[in-house]
């Protein structure tokens, strides 16, 4: 799995687990809806910045959205 999976994967299960649609999201960090849902089919790849911004949204560590499958890592 490519960085970009990993982060598509984890930015939509940090979501949905945080009850936020893709449109609340990009509203509060200030981002477009089309480019949440871009990175979660893995069309673009995020700028550290972008994912410091998300993470932080949802509670998190940059590092949260980033890190790989326990199976995958092991």
């Amino acid at each position: 799995m490519d960085i970009r999976e990993v982060l598509a994967e984890n930015l939509k299960r940090h979501r949905k687990a945080a009850g936020l649609s893709q449109e609340e999201l990009a509203h509060r960090a200030d981002i477009d809806r089309t480019y949440i849902s871009s990175l979660e089919r893995c069309v673009y790849a995020a700028g550290i910045d972008v994912v410091d911004r998300l993470a932080r949204e949802l509670g998190l560590e940059a590092a949260d959205l980033l890190k790989r499958p326990k199976s995958e890592s092991e």
